[in-house]
């Protein structure tokens, strides 16, 4: 049955447009993203189907090819995972809209661990607090192995000087899951940190993402 087969009440869109998004199965809302089938399903069969093995959180974490086995078209795993990543997006833009406040090194691991947790080259991020340890801004810093010669303060701190930042917290992920810091970590956060010192922008940490865990190096004692 093709989409148009459906009552015209009773189609997706119709019904989100008339009883409101909010009233919508989770069948009916994916296969308005998805927005049209093949020869043999239309939208609102695919739907069905692939929520039998996926709930909205599973399917965030399937990669692209893995999306597109699943609809069988590269185009809806498209555009699923650009609505997860603007979720995604969205939900960091209000954590830094209301002003969120850097507490322990858990509270940086949870900002970031939707973002870095299965990417498959090291992330750095470099967070610019303000005097109430409050998140002005973030910048990524690289893509790909950490390494010391490479990283140089000018591309972290010139950032946070014109960012107004009273300190900064460097985050990175290690794609194979453990967070364990490597000697590169180490002599990183060694010359960071005595750059920041000299600047008067204190590095407060530099935390690792692991896949279900993280390692602050401030709490390792590496950090003064």
């Amino acid at each position: 049955m093709k989409i148009k087969d459906i009552p015209w009440d009773n189609r997706p869109g119709i019904r989100l447009k008339t009883e409101g998004v909010s009233n919508l199965a989770n069948s009916e809302l994916l296969a308005i993203v998805i927005g049209r089938g093949n020869y043999k399903e239309n939208a609102l069969d695919i739907s069905n189907r692939v929520l039998k093995s996926y709930n909205f959180d599973k399917m965030s974490d399937l990669s692209f090819h893995e999306l597109k086995d699943e609809f069988k078209n590269q185009v809806p795993a498209m555009k699923i995972q650009a609505m997860y990543e603007i979720f995604r997006r969205t939900n960091k833009l209000k954590k830094i809209g209301s002003k969120t406040k850097i507490k322990t090194a858990e509270d940086v691991y949870n900002y970031y661990v939707d973002q870095l947790h299965d990417k498959k080259k090291e992330h750095l991020y470099a967070l610019f607090l303000d005097t109430q340890n409050q998140i002005i801004s973030e910048e990524l810093i690289s893509i790909g192995i950490l390494n010391a010669s490479l990283i140089h303060p000018r591309e972290i701190f010139n950032p946070a000087i014109k960012a107004s930042s009273n300190s900064i917290i460097l985050i990175h992920n290690h794609p194979s899951g453990i967070c364990t810091p490597s000697k590169e970590d180490e002599t990183i956060t060694k010359r960071l940190s005595d750059a920041g010192d000299l600047l008067d922008i204190k590095l407060l940490d530099h935390i690792i993402v692991g896949k279900n865990d993280y390692c602050s190096l401030r709490e390792k004692g590496l950090i003064d």
